[in-house]
């Protein structure tokens, strides 16, 4: 299916239920997301109009049972916009950012279907960027690096923050602390896979203190550790974060540990800086970034990325530096 026809079968979905609701039902169906475009120059020496972070389009319901519980539903896709695409069209579904259905009460919100694992939907919180800047984002380029959420998840190929047949919990939260699960009680029948798949996240915030522990095993045997903290001092932030990513298969190893801040300096102008030291195996590469936001409006920003790599010979050779300009669109 094209983008453009998913995009009109969407919108006429959306109208029908809208109009099926009964009046007295309190029911909502929205949609949202963002659309991002940028010029830049990125880490493979090319020049490129695309998207520095991600478009995205999703399709949010919720609908009240009684009792303190509501059913919950989400539907998104993310395209590019320089070719009107879907991201990894051919290989990625097209509900590639998420499919659930589920139920939310008191005890916290139960979903199923595909999303992002528990330790990948929350990591964000954590880096200047959100993990959501190919540029300048310290996470992007050294988090989980070994760690493929789901091997298989793409028609085969391996899925870096989701899990397909996964079951999404969420618990309340209790003076700050707030526990997350997901995983599948589903066996992937490809080679090598022998486990069922697992993420827990401990998380804390409450003032100006946020924490996060998380541990995450894919079908492959292959884990993650990774612990955070933040701390906000009035308009500035400083984020510290530590990865641990190991191959099962090859042994091998990822460390990263990183720093960053960001500073709302005017009103309408927030600045933004990181750096992360990776081990790989036997080689080292120092990340440093920075960034500026100018909020034009409540949805709208432009903003400026640059990120450079320092290697040693042992790391994979890249250029070192990237840069570029964007525009960004809540709706």
């Amino acid at each position: 299916m094209h983008y453009k026809q998913a995009l009109v079968l969407a919108g006429a979905t959306l109208g029908a239920f809208a109009a099926s609701m009964p009046a007295r039902a309190q029911s909502s169906l929205t949609l949202n997301g963002m659309l991002d475009l940028g010029v830049f120059r990125d880490f493979d020496g090319a020049s490129k109009v695309g998207t520095i972070q991600r478009s995205n389009l999703a399709i949010v319901g919720t609908e009240d049972l009684g009792g303190g519980v509501k059913a919950v539903l989400r539907l998104a896709t993310r395209a590019e916009l320089d070719t009107g695409a879907s991201e990894g069209a051919g290989y990625k579904p097209f509900w590639h950012d998420e499919a659930t259905i589920g139920l939310q009460g008191g005890w916290g919100t139960v979903r199923a279907g595909r999303a992002m694992t528990a330790m990948w939907a929350n990591d964000w919180k954590f880096d200047p960027w959100a993990n959501f800047n190919r540029i300048a984002s310290p996470a992007w380029q050294h988090w989980h690096y070994l760690t493929p959420s789901d091997p298989f998840g793409n028609n085969g190929t391996a899925e870096y923050g989701r899990l397909n047949n996964g079951i999404f919990y969420d618990s309340p939260t209790v003076r700050g602390v707030t526990l997350r699960l997901s995983g599948s009680p589903e066996r992937q029948r490809e080679q090598g896979a022998t486990r069922r798949p697992v993420s827990v996240v401990l998380e804390y915030g409450q003032g100006a203190v946020a924490a996060m522990a998380a541990f995450e095993r894919n079908s492959i045997g292959d884990r993650d550790t990774f612990v955070a903290g933040k701390y906000t001092l009035g308009v500035v932030a400083i984020m510290a974060a530590h990865d641990d990513s190991r191959a099962r298969a090859t042994g091998g190893r990822s460390r990263a540990a990183t720093l960053s801040a960001t500073w709302q300096v005017a009103p309408a102008v927030l600045l933004k800086t990181g750096y992360s030291r990776q081990r790989l195996d036997a080689g080292v590469d120092h990340f440093v970034s920075l960034g500026a936001d100018y909020s034009l409006s409540r949805r709208s920003t432009l903003y400026a990325s640059l990120g450079r790599h320092r290697t040693t010979p042992q790391m994979p050779q890249m250029l070192h530096t990237a840069f570029g300009f964007g525009l960004a669109h809540l709706y």
